[in-house]
């Protein structure tokens, strides 16, 4: 088996680059895996990019096969897949989905990584980080038959979300953004789509997914009383101002966090294999395809990650190819 590989590491903030890497060798219970396609999670993955990952938030952040220290160098990134060429038998030859970085081979052991289910194409299976991100969103919001949702932000994982959401029966969904594009997405994925000015209010639910402070207290105003908003948003290093006077207390109203680094406590008796066993065979539906945007070949790595960290080439998830 080769004994060195390729990775790409961030080594400052705004300065990516390629770097040979040595494999170490498998031991019993390992897998060698030669990756496919990686996928870009632009939220996250450009705030590390950028450096602005806070001190208090390292050891959160680190990412399952992580290398190096925030804010750089460092090889991160967690949207995999590969195919299995050495390990135990029941894996060897298999396509799998890893939480590993952009890297062209690595040796993890069989337990990090997860089967593709008959149906899922290697190139949509990059979303299942982001659909598990979306699947723990719904298990902390618990949504209930013929709610009216709002979803507030039509990034990567709100549109997740969304994607989701259009498959419950009676639910209303709609994708709140800013951006017109974002409505092709939402029609894709089966969801109406508004302006934050032209949304629906009197929701019974509110997923917020845009990142910003406008965002929230647009997710607030759009909630009816009594009801929650739940914010998926990380926002780094920065401040987030919102609007707790004028009707917040009188509604009654709720914000709740969600993210994806433990199981929620509504479905705690699963574990983190469940959640993205469930990610991957709700990928099969060819609807989430709407969530890649563009592609381009790992070598392009150091040149297009500044583009998507400055929004000069907008995106949801961009698609990284490994072989031609």
């Amino acid at each position: 088996m080769p004994h060195s590989a390729r990775a790409f590491w961030l080594r400052s903030p705004n300065h990516g680059e390629i770097r040979d890497v040595s494999l170490p060798n498998p031991g019993e219970g390992d897998v060698v895996v030669r990756t496919l396609w990686s996928g870009v999670s632009r939220g996250t993955e450009t705030l590390v990019f950028r450096g602005q990952v806070p001190r208090s938030q390292w050891d959160v952040m680190r990412a399952p096969f992580q290398d190096g220290e925030f804010p750089g160098p460092v090889k991160y990134g967690y949207l995999n897949v590969g195919v299995v060429e050495a390990g135990p038998a029941r894996l060897t030859g298999r396509t799998v989905f890893c939480l590993y970085p952009h890297q062209t081979r690595y040796v993890v052991p069989a337990s990090s990584v997860t089967p593709l289910p008959d149906g899922v194409p290697a190139e949509r299976a990059v979303l299942a980080g982001t659909v598990e991100t979306a699947v723990n969103a719904l298990w902390d919001a618990a949504p209930l038959i013929g709610d009216r949702i709002a979803v507030v932000g039509g990034g990567m994982v709100g549109c997740s979300v969304a994607a989701l959401l259009a498959r419950f029966p009676g639910v209303r969904v709609q994708l709140v953004d800013a951006d017109p594009a974002r409505s092709g997405v939402a029609a894709a994925l089966g969801a109406e789509f508004a302006a934050p000015e032209e949304a629906r209010e009197e929701c019974d639910l509110v997923v917020h997914a845009s990142a910003t402070e406008q965002g929230l207290a647009r997710s607030l105003e759009l909630v009816r009383t009594e009801g929650t908003v739940i914010d998926l948003s990380w926002y780094g290093d920065r401040r987030v101002a919102l609007p707790l006077g004028e009707g917040f207390h009188s509604r009654r109203l709720t914000i709740r966090s969600s993210q994806v680094g433990t199981v929620s406590p509504a479905r705690g008796h699963r574990g983190y294999a469940d959640r993205l066993a469930l990610a991957l065979e709700l990928l099969a539906d060819p609807a989430l395809d709407a969530l890649i945007t563009g592609e381009s070949r790992f070598e392009e790595l150091p040149a297009v990650l500044p583009d998507l960290a400055s929004g000069a080439v907008p995106a949801l998830c961009h698609r990284v190819r490994y072989e031609d």
